[in-house]
């Protein structure tokens, strides 16, 4: 069982890099600021609020996440990040429109401290935005090359890094030729392989500096055998994609429920109204064919019609986008569920989630920048790769190949934790619980 003493301590400051810094990076970087000025609560963060039992119920042993594993401390996060339009954090913040005005004032000085630098952009991959402050370069290895030097120069003012993509939706794209190897991906930097998109010269960046990456859109990044390859050689953590935030995150409690309970789904649709500028990417059919994708195997995955097929195998399942700009980032997600139960008799279950996109998105990124730093500084976790015990995190979870990935939220949930556990040399937890009744 590996030694809690074996994980290197969280010495020193955490740098956060964020590739697109609009709603979800100002709105994570905005509330980490309040939470360290005592303005506001992590309400949402599991790492700052959740709590992990240890030993038997009778134990009454269940301190908080962060003071059982050996985490970066808010106080010791530092942010940059590169962005494609003008202006400092607290510009970026006023444009998003997610956080109220007055909040923002609080924090004015710390947010218009931090400028993004120019970014990696290419408009054939996301049709609906214009850059503005975009890195010119004779080749995608050039640019590719130009963040690295980002990330080396922000290397000598922080102590440890990761790197997120909070920036918006790509086209979707398909594993080619030069995903396969590696080799073959550097060679495609070399001769500008149109497979290759700008997340995924972020992530190459990344790992190629030994740091850990996390993809919070349903790009094709690192879900790649040349980036596992990466990865595993640079020991550098990678997850999987696309933050479960709102629409997502419930589908993955009631599709469990109706499996556990072997109720049948005949249909599910699903229809989302947003205006920020994640709705307006969507809006493009070829960027809503990637969060499509995303979106629509997660029911598959936990309702497994080849394993129950009275009950699920003829499920018709549709998801739909559609950006209305008067919302702005509070998002509604309807969903209207026909399910039928005993003898075949019909029922219905509607759904109407009225949320805040980048509110729930940014206590993810929190966490995720927090474990996956946890994680290169674990020796029995950086050498895996795909940091599978963060599924919980996201719409589309990686996993080893041949294996399907988990979708469960309370699975994932359970396995997060019981990861913890195995790291700091505690016993896992089965909830079997035959030791309260003498056996």
């Amino acid at each position: 069982m590996p030694d809690a003493a074996s994980i290197k301590p969280a010495a020193g400051k955490l740098g956060i890099m964020t590739a697109g810094m609009g709603a979800v990076c100002t709105t994570l970087i905005a509330g980490v600021e309040a939470i360290r000025q005592g303005l506001a609560k992590p309400i949402g963060s599991i790492s700052q609020m959740g709590t992990i039992r240890l030993g038997k119920r009778t134990d009454a042993k269940s301190p908080l996440i962060k003071d059982f594993v050996p985490l970066a401390k808010l106080d010791d996060l530092v942010f940059t990040g590169w962005d494609i339009f003008g202006g400092n954090l607290y510009d970026a913040a006023k444009t998003a429109g997610v956080l109220d005005r007055d909040q923002l004032e609080q924090i004015r000085p710390f947010l218009e401290g931090i400028e993004p630098m120019p970014a990696v952009f290419d408009q054939y991959y996301v049709k609906r935005l214009t850059g503005k402050r975009i890195k010119e370069g004779k080749s995608k290895c050039d640019l590719a090359s130009q963040i690295r030097n980002d990330i080396a120069e922000f290397k000598t003012k922080t102590d440890r890094q990761v790197l997120i993509w909070t920036g918006s939706t790509e086209i979707f794209m398909k594993e080619s030729a030069v995903h396969q190897s590696l080799a073959a991906f550097e060679k495609g930097l070399d001769d500008n392989d149109p497979g290759i998109a700008p997340s995924q010269m972020y992530a190459w960046a990344a790992l190629k500096e030994g740091i850990p990456f996390i993809n919070g859109a349903p790009n094709l990044t690192v879900d790649i055998p040349a980036m596992n390859e990466l990865s595993r050689k640079m020991n550098a953590p990678i997850c999987g994609k696309d933050f479960k935030t709102g629409q997502t995150m419930i589908k993955s409690v009631l599709a469990p429920a109706f499996k556990t309970r072997m109720l049948g789904v005949s249909g599910w649709y699903s229809t989302n109204i947003l205006g920020n500028r994640d709705g307006e990417v969507l809006d493009d059919p070829e960027s809503f064919k990637t969060k499509e994708e995303s979106k629509l195997g997660l029911l598959e995955m936990i309702l497994q019609p080849d394993l129950y097929p009275d009950l699920y195998k003829d499920i018709y399942h549709k998801v739909r986008i559609n950006y209305y700009p008067p919302r702005g980032d509070n998002k509604e997600g309807w969903d209207n569920i026909d399910i039928f139960g005993w003898l075949g008799y019909p029922m219905q279950l509607k759904v109407d989630f009225l949320c805040r996109d980048s509110i729930l998105a940014a206590p993810l990124a929190l966490d995720l920048c927090l474990f996956m730093d946890l994680a290169a500084r674990t020796p029995s976790l950086r050498g895996l790769g795909i940091q599978e015990w963060l599924s919980f995190y996201f719409k589309a979870p990686d996993s080893a190949k041949g294996v399907y990935p988990e979708h469960d939220l309370f699975i994932q949930s359970m396995k997060m934790k019981n990861t913890l556990r195995h790291i700091m040399g505690e016993d896992l937890i089965t909830h079997l619980g035959l030791e309260y009744y003498g056996q």
